[in-house]
Order: structure tokens, then C-alpha cells, then sequence
């Protein structure tokens, strides 16, 4: 009977055991988790991004070229760009109907975003960290690097070159301004999906680039004690 006993206390362990583990994983993600929702709220509050008609950010979501048109206009202030003023694009795929029409013609006259042939946009079409990346730094201004600098910037991040080659001088650009979130290997992951929550992070370390600094003190007028002959 003591045996049974212990037999049955055994299985008992090992089944908490196998559910322990699980417990601290979660647990471990929590950390960079509330670095996440850092990001959100600041990104939120600048009014940069929102959160999704249920009341939610839903950071795990990929985001779509239309969102991302939106999001770039907003933070770049590219509707006061003077090529705003051109005649619309024709785009295909975009009607006037389209919530993120006055955007995608914008990012359109702007350069920041490009169409494809046929004049259409794919509005709904999932962007990867590359695209997404090299996107927002040709609106912050793409750093004019020659390639050893690029290749410098690049060479601790293990996984760099599976950068597209036209997104590197982009993307070093804004690793080079500290504005990308790596893994725990330094790996950019630039062929992933682009998520909310990854753009969040990224605009939220370009608004603390934007806050001001402490304000310059004034300095004191010295008397001029000068006597004139």
C-alpha cells in the first residue's frame, strides 16, 4: 500500500513537473512585454498609431502597406511636403472609397512608397521587417554610407546578409540610429513579417530622438565697465 502510495505521489510530481515549465515561460516573456507595451502607449499617445476597433493594439498583428502609408504620414508630417500638390496617382487597386486613399497618395507623390506595375498598390499586402524598415528610413533620409560603412554597421548582426541588397544602406541607416529591436543573438530578422508591435518599438525610439532637449540657459549680459576717452 505504501508503495501505491508513492507510486501515485510520483506521478503527481512529474505531472506539475510538466506544467511547471510552461508557467515560467510565460512568465519569462513578460519582461519584453511590458518593453512592448511602453512602446505602444508612447506611439499611442503621439497619436501615431491606434489601437483596433475592439479596444485593443493586437501588436502580434502583421502590418499591411496601406497601414503602413498611413503611419509614415502621420509621424513624417508628409501631407506638407510641397509634391503633395501633384495630380493624383492612379492606382488600380485604391479606390477614392479606400480609407487610406489621401495616404497612399501621399507616400506615392512623396517617394516614400512605391507602386507596382500595372499602377497598383496591394493596400492589403503584408510588409517584411526590410521593406518596412528601408520604408521609414527613406522617410527619415537614408544615410549616403559607402558600402564598407554598411557592411560595418551591419557585421555584428549575425543574419545581415540576408538583407535584400537595396534595403542595406536603409536598414543600416537606421541601425546606425539605434531605432531597430534585435533578438537576444543580435539577429534583425529583415525577410519576417512586420508587426504592430515591431513598428511601435521602432517609432517609439524615433519620438525619444524627437523630445526636446533641457532648455539652453540664457547667459548673463557681462556690463560693459568700458569708459569712453
Amino acid at each position: 500500500m505504501r508503495n501505491i502510495s508513492k507510486y501515485f505521489s510520483t506521478i503527481s510530481l512529474v505531472v506539475l513537473l510538466q506544467s511547471f515549465p510552461i508557467n515560467v515561460q510565460a512568465q519569462s516573456t513578460e519582461t519584453p512585454s511590458q518593453t512592448s507595451s511602453d512602446s505602444i502607449q508612447q506611439v499611442i499617445a503621439a497619436k501615431w498609431m491606434t489601437n483596433s476597433p475592439d479596444g485593443n493594439f493586437h501588436p502580434e498583428r502583421l502590418l499591411n502597406r496601406a497601414e503602413l502609408a498611413s503611419i509614415m504620414v502621420k509621424v513624417f508630417r508628409l501631407d506638407k511636403r510641397p509634391s503633395v500638390n501633384q495630380e493624383n496617382v492612379l492606382i488600380a487597386d485604391v479606390p477614392a472609397s479606400n480609407r487610406a486613399f489621401n495616404d497612399i497618395q501621399i507616400v506615392l507623390k512623396t517617394d516614400i512608397m512605391k507602386g507596382y506595375r500595372g499602377n497598383l498598390f496591394f493596400p492589403n499586402q503584408r510588409v517584411n521587417r526590410a521593406e518596412a524598415l528601408a520604408i521609414f528610413a527613406q522617410a527619415y533620409g537614408v544615410f549616403q554610407f559607402d558600402d564598407d560603412s554598411v557592411n560595418e554597421i551591419l557585421a555584428s548582426h549575425p543574419d545581415a546578409t540576408s538583407i535584400p541588397t537595396w534595403a542595406r544602406r536603409a536598414i543600416a541607416t537606421v541601425v546606425s540610429e539605434g531605432f531597430v529591436k534585435t533578438d537576444s543573438q543580435g539577429n534583425l530578422s529583415p525577410l519576417q513579417p512586420m508587426t504592430r508591435g515591431d513598428m511601435a518599438y521602432v517609432l517609439s525610439k524615433y519620438l525619444q530622438r524627437q523630445q526636446k532637449l533641457p532648455d539652453t540657459p540664457e547667459v548673463p549680459t557681462v556690463p560693459d565697465n568700458t569708459v569712453s576717452p
